[in-house]
């Protein structure tokens, strides 16, 4: 494993590869980031050799040539309320496994040093072995955050048919009980949450929180989802190049019902959504059976959905709520939307030019494209 740095490494220096990417490499998956912990060393010497800190809670450091993350060798302790609320102390003196025990799960609580020995005190490798996920000690319950994590793991591995060991639901359980999960912040929820709606079994995630007890507290406008029904939708939206957008608009038709458009609003300023996910879930609710029955629509009805929908501006928005549509109509009829865009395609072809050369002018004007578009309509 190589571990080169900028300089020359002090022996009592040494750097190993550490956690998701340790994972995923003993699981045969692509390793996408890679994190390094440094054992032995001061922030001091870290400068020395050309790492740049970043880190305000503890030494984190960035190697410039690579733009990977070295942390200092640490240990923790629980100090207030919720996932900040702990006191980090690192020293020279701090060891590899020590470092490691502050972990999650055991699944992460690996190692490689630089001669290629895989660390592992906590039988990691064997619980990766029996697709389970554990936790590494009592410390787990005093972090809220991990039971996202938990439920984002099952998500992302749920192929391969992981299960969370009884007694790390038991913690998860616990922490739900404490009241501790009130204390995560709206943005980390979310950010966990859109993780997962970015894996190929998001329901997953949902189903995990609530076996935890913790989707009441976390995410509760989802806790009346038929959870078997939605990840037959979800796996039939999959096969379609979906997105993590396509994903949370339908959980989120299936979920909210009494009514719809406030409850998503008040969902999504709650999570503090990014406006592409709630603008998404809105013209799936607003529009999908519209969109199923384009056929049937008059010419006026087929104008006001695509006018409503800015598609002569932004086709491309047509593309996802058409997809998801026909996971929601499977009788939706195959040519919709080849058609669609074939009329789109006429109204953008549409010019004012002859209407001006008629003397037409403000409301006329309007009128006259109106009814020529009106006209194209009709032919759908």
């Amino acid at each position: 494993m190589e571990t080169t740095v900028p300089g020359t490494v002090p022996s009592l220096m040494e750097i190993c590869l550490v956690g998701g990417a340790v994972r995923d490499q003993l699981l045969g998956l692509e390793i996408k980031d890679r994190d390094w912990v440094v054992v032995g060393a001061t922030p001091e010497l870290m400068q020395q050799q050309g790492f740049r800190p970043v880190g305000k809670d503890f030494p984190v450091f960035i190697r410039p040539d690579t733009g990977e993350e070295y942390a200092l060798a640490r240990t923790e302790r629980k100090s207030g309320r919720g996932y900040q609320g702990f006191t980090f102390h690192t020293s020279p003196e701090v060891t590899l496994e020590q470092d490691l025990q502050r972990r999650d799960l055991t699944i992460n609580a690996m190692a490689i040093r630089p001669d290629g020995t895989l660390v592992d005190p906590f039988y990691g490798q064997q619980d990766l072995q029996q697709r389970t996920l554990r936790h590494v000690s009592e410390a787990f319950a005093e972090d809220p955050l991990r039971v996202l994590r938990v439920a984002r793991f099952m998500a992302r591995f749920a192929a391969l048919k992981f299960t969370v060991a009884p007694e790390t639901l038991a913690l998860m359980q616990q922490i739900s009980a404490s009241g501790e999960l009130s204390h995560l912040s709206a943005e980390r929820v979310w950010m966990e949450f859109e993780r997962a709606l970015a894996t190929a079994q998001p329901v997953t995630f949902l189903l995990c929180l609530a076996e935890a007890n913790a989707l009441e507290h976390l995410l509760p406008d989802f806790c009346g989802l038929n959870f078997s029904y939605c990840e037959q939708l979800i796996q039939q939206l999959k096969t379609q190049d979906s997105d993590a957008e396509s994903c949370f608009a339908l959980l989120c038709q299936q979920a909210l019902t009494d009514d719809p458009c406030s409850q998503l609003n008040n969902l999504c300023d709650r999570l503090k959504t990014p406006n592409r996910f709630r603008q998404r879930a809105r013209d799936l609710i607003d529009w999908h059976s519209k969109l199923a029955a384009l056929d049937s629509l008059s010419a006026e009805e087929r104008m006001s959905l695509i006018k409503t929908l800015k598609l002569l501006r932004t086709p491309e928005r047509a593309r996802p709520l058409l997809q998801l549509s026909r996971v929601l109509h499977p009788h939706m009829h195959t040519s919709v939307e080849r058609r669609l865009y074939a009329l789109l395609e006429q109204l953008q072809q549409l010019s004012i030019e002859p209407l001006l050369q008629q003397g037409l002018q403000g409301k006329a004007l309007g009128k006259a494209l109106e009814a020529q578009q009106q006209q194209l309509a009709e032919s759908f």
